[in-house]
């Protein structure tokens, strides 16, 4: 059996070094910092399986076990237009961390991802009549 290649060159270490990096900007976020806090209660075991979801996604590891649609969907505080936010602090740290080939190829997938989740949120955030909530 063949492993897949990366789908761009990139470390486990620069993973881990993104995500702890960008957690360390949430935290302290005045918008998305209260919404993490509510449920994260001890920071490195999120981080580590973060940044298990990112090397899977990426390094096609199988480190990852969650469902993240699910997590946000049941969070109850995640709203979809905190995901433009989350996005952009996010490339933020990538074009801090990482080569500009590496920050573009890695902002492409998150982009992705992110339009998948909101959407996903979307569904399920909705007010009277089916409309849904942006906000």
């Amino acid at each position: 059996m063949t492993s897949l290649p990366p789908k761009f060159d990139i470390t486990r270490e620069e993973i881990d070094r993104v995500v702890a990096a960008f957690y360390a900007r949430i935290r302290s976020h005045p918008g998305l910092g209260p919404v993490f806090a509510a449920h994260v209660h001890e920071w490195p075991p999120h981080e580590a399986k973060v940044a298990g979801f990112w090397a899977n996604a990426i390094l096609h590891e199988s480190s990852y076990d969650g469902n993240p649609l699910l997590v946000h969907r049941e969070a109850g505080n995640v709203r979809p237009g905190m995901f433009e936010t989350w996005l952009a602090l996010f490339d933020q740290v990538l074009a801090q961390e990482l080569r500009p080939d590496q920050a573009r190829a890695w902002s492409a997938l998150a982009h992705r991802i992110g339009r998948s989740l909101r959407a996903g949120v979307v569904e399920r955030v909705k007010g009277p009549g089916g409309v849904p909530i942006l906000r």
